[in-house]
């Protein structure tokens, strides 16, 4: 009897196909089991492609859930405009989460100082916005390359009622099978982008012509050298005694608080540029440009215990 399937054809898909299969059924699988999701959106190129993949998964269906963007107060203006087009652009309904919010009804208290920064006071708006929504599994575009407790995540992620993570207490993923049981208070915060490195990404947004912030390409402004990093010189940077900003061509591997997040020389203008400099990178975005991430050796550990991204 002859064999239907030719001998020596593999019938794999291609690395960034399985990785894009694999997403849209986490997106389905948690819009299917979940009542109330929401995808967390800040403009940054983990976000853009997550938003990227669920818009794929539902299409021609718009997006089943909202999107959630934690507002700092301190952003790059560059990313804020990228937001707001792209919600326009796709119809989406945006929450906005803003820790000023918080700041000013005395739940959190601001650091002051040159070196301080709202990142951390995210954690509590974050909580609250899911708490306000009554969100049961938030989206996240975290992924396993980027720093060591972030590599301790499952898929799927359980949070208790307080929104705290305990690493030592996470649920089994055979077989992509996912469990999302929790109970009233309790939710599941999941991360499609897991199995995904910051090579891929870029590949995949090379691949499927992906705009994004101008921040990630090469550009001339005005930075400051603290700690090892290049800080972008803006409103909302202190300077230290003794700094002087200067001009440098440069572009963002990551984006965040515009206090915390550095930025590397480069002149990588192009999606397929990147790709070459990420290809020859030994030190990850986070490592090598978040200065939230120096604050200890297990700094982010610690946040993702107390509910933060």
């Amino acid at each position: 009897m002859t064999s239907p399937i030719p001998l020596g054809r593999t019938y794999e898909l291609p690395h960034l196909d399985a990785l894009e299969a694999e997403s849209a059924h986490i997106f389905r699988e948690v819009a299917a089991t979940f009542e109330r999701p929401v995808l967390l959106f800040s403009g940054g190129k983990d976000s853009v492609v997550m938003l990227h993949l669920a818009a794929k998964a539902f299409w021609p269906a718009p997006l089943p859930f909202p999107v959630l963007h934690i507002d700092t107060g301190h952003n790059f203006d560059e990313v804020i405009a990228y937001r707001d087009a792209t919600v326009a652009r796709l119809g989406l309904r945006l929450v906005v989460g803003r820790v000023q919010d918080d700041i000013d009804a005395g739940r959190v208290v601001e650091e002051t100082g040159p070196r301080s920064s709202r990142n951390r006071l995210q954690t509590t708006t974050l909580l609250r916005s899911i708490q306000e929504g009554a969100f049961d599994a938030v989206f996240g575009g975290a992924r396993r390359d980027e720093e060591k407790a972030r590599a301790k995540e499952r898929v799927f992620s359980f949070r208790d009622e307080y929104g705290q993570w305990d690493p030592r207490n996470q649920r089994p993923e055979l077989w992509n099978l996912y469990n999302g049981r929790h109970r009233a208070g309790e939710h599941i915060r999941v991360f499609p982008l897991s199995n995904w490195t910051e090579l891929d990404i870029w590949t995949y947004i090379a691949a499927e012509g992906i705009d994004l912030p101008p921040l990630y390409y090469a550009h001339r402004r005005p930075v400051v050298q603290r700690d090892g990093m290049l800080l972008a010189h803006t409103r909302f940077l202190e300077l230290l005694d003794g700094e002087h900003p200067y001009e440098a061509t440069v572009r963002f591997r990551t984006v965040g608080d515009a206090t915390c997040t550095g930025c590397v020389e480069s002149d990588a203008a192009t999606p397929a540029e990147v790709v070459t400099e990420v290809a020859a990178a030994r030190v990850t975005e986070r490592g090598a440009t978040r200065a939230d991430d120096r604050i200890s050796e297990a700094g982010m550990e610690d946040r993702k215990r107390e509910g933060y991204f």
